[in-house]
């Protein structure tokens, strides 16, 4: 019996990925709304209402509306926007953090931000183990692919050839910073500089760790341990071996899809830089809503993903 999927603003870049990876999957069945009625309030409530599941890919206000629209017990959520990743009651979708079943017994699900993926990855565990402090004043330095600003900022990069790299979040009030500061129990929100560059997609995202100022800290062997051991069992996180120190770390413009987590840990004694890199579609957006649906549905978590570049 295939499980029903309403992907409620599938006009959007997520929304359209989510389509197509899961248009082809037998184990599920696509609600579609006509160009005409999928705006339409009425149209939309009673597709919500008829699925299983139902998957927002909405600016924050649509989500929290759609939610609201939900009148029985048996649709469950996947909302791809911010409006409930800090939320009572919604369960945050990241797996590796949280635990499979966890979100395979939750109702509703709140897709992690394609920046906090990152960040939350490098440091989370490395506070639980206490090989870092959480009083500590970490930063963050990420840069991103232009398609994770949606469709507006998709076309202002590709229509000016003259931006390279756009900076943004300058007053400090970044809506990812909540559910950075909450997953990982930091005492203090990160100094968190994003950016954009211009290539489609793919996204670095950076934690420097001056590990030889904090009083406690771990070397960086050690955290690459503690990394290594958390991810033993996760099919969609590689943590690079720690002997391998490239040169450079490359973002290419024609960046294929992918759905994995790569982490790696440079340093010595004194200075570390944790580095994760990821697809900001993928592991970033699409690619962990059908992990968080592949574990609702019963299913082994990386069915249907593309776990490495």
């Amino acid at each position: 019996m295939t499980i029903s999927v309403f992907v409620d603003g599938a006009a959007g870049t997520t929304g359209l990925e989510i389509r197509q990876r899961l248009a082809s999957r037998k184990e599920f069945s696509l609600v579609v709304l006509s160009d005409e009625n999928r705006k339409d309030l009425a149209a939309r409530q009673d597709a919500l209402n008829a699925s299983d599941v139902a998957i927002l890919c909405l600016p924050d206000d649509a989500a929290r509306e759609a939610v609201a629209m939900i009148d029985n017990q048996t649709t469950r959520v996947i909302d791809a926007s911010t409006a409930h990743r800090v939320a009572d009651g919604w369960t945050y979708g990241f797996p590796e953090l949280i635990g499979q079943d966890t979100v395979a017994n939750a109702k509703r699900v709140s897709n992690p931000g394609c920046y906090p993926t990152g960040f939350l990855a490098l440091l989370t565990p490395l506070l639980r183990a206490n090989l870092l402090p959480a009083s500590w004043p970490y930063s963050v330095h990420a840069i991103s692919g232009y398609s994770g600003g949606g469709n507006a900022l998709i076309d202002r990069f590709e229509s000016d050839q003259s931006i390279a790299w756009r900076g943004y979040g300058l007053a400090l009030g970044h809506k990812h910073v909540p559910e950075m500061q909450r997953y990982s129990g930091l005492d203090h929100a990160p100094n968190f500089a994003p950016a954009v560059v211009d290539a489609h997609r793919g996204m670095v995202v950076e934690v420097p760790v001056p590990v030889g100022a904090i009083e406690g800290a771990a070397d960086a062997k050690a955290l690459h341990t503690a990394l290594s051991d958390f991810y033993a069992d996760a099919p969609l996180v590689q943590v690079a071996d720690f002997g391998d120190a490239p040169s450079e770390l490359l973002l290419r413009k024609d960046a294929r899809p992918w759905d994995g987590l790569s982490l790696h840990v440079f340093g010595d004694a004194h200075n570390v830089r944790l580095i994760a890199r990821l697809d900001n579609l993928g592991k970033g957006a699409s690619g962990a809503a059908v992990q968080s649906l592949n574990l609702m549905a019963g299913l082994p978590e990386q069915t249907g993903l593309t776990p490495s570049a």
